[in-house]
């Protein structure tokens, strides 16, 4: 039952309300763990209010808040996120921030700094128009300028062929492997 107008509530149960009343798990609309990205900054307050909660009837609220906590901001990302599990990939950063000194290069979607490898999952919605497409183009050049190996996919194959992924990844880190990459450092997702 979602109470969203309750006084004693707090922004967090609400969102955890009506995430978990509109069942938007798994996310496949703007709301789920895109929405709770929005309060990234308290995740830890709103798993606080979750565990002082029912657990049953949960579960899909604390799946979005792992995906958060663990750097995803859209549904894409967390099918990669799932898929590199699955497969039993290497953990990768999501979402980290890639400088060469102290020059921003990118934030990739997954991250391996162990290999030098990068993917990135190419949505419709955020790499459609022309401009959007320069700067995805830009970003993979300033990447690649600095030796990192950029994979790019779009979400619908890795749902349709996770295996074929998997495989890229593997020997994209495979190839990558203890490699060092110059004046390159990496900082977590904010």
């Amino acid at each position: 039952m979602c109470h969203l107008h309750e006084p004693w509530q707090t922004q967090f149960a609400a969102c955890a309300d009506l995430t978990t009343c509109a069942q938007l798990l798994p996310m496949r609309c703007s709301g789920g763990s895109a929405g709770l990205a929005a309060h990234r900054g308290q995740v830890w307050q709103l798993t606080e209010e979750l565990n002082r909660g029912p657990v049953q009837g949960s579960a899909r609220l604390r799946q979005a808040l792992a995906e958060v906590a663990d750097g995803v901001r859209s549904v894409a990302e967390a099918d990669l996120r799932n898929l590199i599990r699955r497969e039993r990939l290497p953990a990768a950063m999501l979402n980290p921030r890639l400088y060469a000194d102290e020059a921003f290069l990118a934030s990739p979607d997954a991250w391996w700094p162990q290999a030098g490898v990068a993917a990135e999952v190419d949505s419709r919605e955020w790499h459609l128009s022309p401009r959007d497409r320069e700067r995805t183009l830009a970003r993979h050049s300033r990447m690649s300028a600095f030796g990192i190996i950029v994979l790019h996919y779009p979400p619908r194959k890795l749902r349709a062929e996770p295996h074929v992924v998997a495989a890229e990844i593997r020997s994209a880190l495979e190839v990558g492997q203890d490699r060092q990459l110059a004046h390159t450092r990496t900082l977590p997702a904010r």
